[in-house]
């Protein structure tokens, strides 16, 4: 086997960003860099608040629209799921038709789906133009990483990277505090239907900053995409996805172990063909050998336990807050505010304290991340029935102190020893994982939260079932802890400059 230094992970059919083929990317006017960052970061902080924003509407939409609980989960977990099915694809097809082209198509597309949304009559229909939000996130988001990878280098780069993984962050948080306020706020008397036409202004504002700033590279070779790869995927996340996403309330049904069970044969299937495709010298929709290089692989593995562990919590929280402890969409949302405030000010000390930690800040923020869990594991505990809002606010500030720690430095950590040709590709498998991760963790954590609860709308049946919730949530972000002590080993083994 292959040691990781020696791995090479370009295929000779790939297509080579501008910036490889020559010097490096024409330098861009100062002011022009600024106003596309400040874009780009706009489009992120949309993608990912996005994924987030609904939870706190969850109650409001359930009453005006008589939703299920289910159809609840499947307004936040579609989005996410298809969000997450398309990532790869979406990269593809800009390396195939033009980064800033593909960008503006799923800016649009995003703009009109939420629309759509925001004047959705009834559950089916709000749930398929969540899905088509996701599929049009996934069109655009990729080329941000892409543009960020041709249009920089350097130092550049490195501090448009940290300001991503910062927006990422920052937009998960807060999403929870923007959709309470919209929500209290109930402006024109339309409930909860602003978090979704908020996103109307913010769309428009960003396609036309992208279309005056961003900078129309692609590949210089144009690859094909991989309709096989696309499908065997698709299939087995959607095998593997919906049953735990639907399952518990069709009584676990013998279909849903069925879809299950054939999911592992299907990935199997996805990654044969991609082995295959490559040795023939093909181009697959994910390189087999990147996943030969260590940090790569646990950085993957970090990155799903991580968001499972983040949106599961989120989206049981924000249910808890309001259903069970009888807070309003304002409230609720404004309780998560001290974890985005520690979050945000840890990751703008981040320059100050990562050269005293250096390697080590990994580990210290998934560290404090996994405290933050134990402590509202104990809270709960502690509390009981007498659980309150406030109580959970010293553990949530650990929580973010962590995540301030371990979000922004996790992207380039995780894309150590990568080639520079590759690395948008190869952060897009990564964002990939994070968003299955979060699909799969409301799918869990959701899953064991409504199956504890059962049919109780006790204040005690609340308490008992945040508590049980808490202990998975624990154990996810343990998971997530685990992954760090290789995921450094294996960046360090990788000699400077490779």
């Amino acid at each position: 086997m292959q040691d990781d230094k020696s791995v090479s992970v370009t295929d000779r059919s790939e297509p080579t960003d501008t910036a490889a083929d020559g010097a490096g990317p024409p330098p861009l006017p100062p002011a022009r860099v600024r106003a596309m960052v400040l874009v780009a970061m706009a489009a992120t902080f949309m993608a990912m608040m996005d994924s987030y924003i609904v939870n706190v509407a969850i109650p409001s939409i359930r009453a005006d629209l008589g939703a299920s609980v289910s159809a609840a989960e499947m307004t936040v977990g579609g989005y996410v799921l298809v969000y997450g099915l398309f990532l790869v694809t979406g990269g593809r097809l800009g390396d195939i038709l033009g980064y800033k082209r593909m960008f503006l198509t799923g800016l649009g597309l995003f703009t009109v789906a939420s629309l759509c949304c925001g004047i959705a009559p009834d559950p089916g229909t709000l749930i398929a133009f969540r899905c088509l939000q996701g599929l049009a996130a996934a069109l655009f988001f990729p080329q941000i990483l892409s543009i960020i990878q041709t249009s920089f280098t350097g130092t550049r780069r490195d501090r448009a990277l940290a300001l991503f993984g910062v927006t990422i962050g920052l937009a998960a948080i807060t999403g929870q505090m923007i959709g309470g306020v919209l929500v209290h706020l109930d402006l024109f008397g339309w409930g909860w239907r602003p978090v979704f036409l908020v996103n109307l202004p913010l769309g428009l504002a960003a396609i036309a900053g992208a279309a005056l700033t961003m900078p129309g590279a692609r590949g210089t070779r144009r690859p094909r995409l991989d309709l096989p790869g696309v499908g065997l995927l698709t299939l087995a996340l959607l095998l593997l996805s919906f049953p735990l996403a639907e399952g518990r309330a069709a009584g676990w049904p013998v279909w849903s172990f069925v879809m299950m069970a054939l999911s592992v044969p299907c990935f199997g299937a996805f990654g044969w063909w991609q082995r295959r495709l490559s040795e023939r010298g093909g181009q697959p929709l994910v390189n087999p050998p990147l996943l030969r290089l260590r940090a790569y692989r646990f950085g993957n593995a970090l990155f799903l336990a991580f968001f499972a562990c983040n949106a599961g919590l989120f989206f049981v929280l924000a249910v808890q807050l309001q259903s069970g402890l009888g807070y309003s969409a304002l409230e609720s949302g404004l309780l998560f505010a001290p974890l985005g405030v520690a979050f945000t000010v840890t990751s703008m000390a981040l320059p100050k304290i990562m050269p005293r930690l250096g390697p080590h800040v990994l580990t210290a923020g998934y560290g404090l991340n996994a405290l933050g869990y134990l402590l509202l594991l104990c809270t709960a505990l502690a509390a009981g029935d007498s659980l309150s809002g406030p109580l959970l606010v010293p553990a949530l500030v650990v929580v973010g102190v962590g995540q301030g720690l371990g979000v922004s430095p996790l992207l380039g950590a995780a894309l150590t020893g990568v080639p520079p040709q590759e690395a948008g590709s190869a952060a897009g498998v990564l964002e990939t994982a994070g968003q299955l991760g979060m699909s799969v963790g409301i799918a869990l954590v959701g899953l064991v939260y409504f199956s504890t609860l059962g049919d109780g709308a006790s204040r005690h049946a609340y308490a008992h079932a945040f508590t049980v919730t808490l202990v998975l949530n624990l154990a996810l972000s343990l998971l997530a802890l685990a992954c760090v002590p290789p995921l450094r080993r294996a960046a360090a083994a990788v000699p400077a400059g490779a």
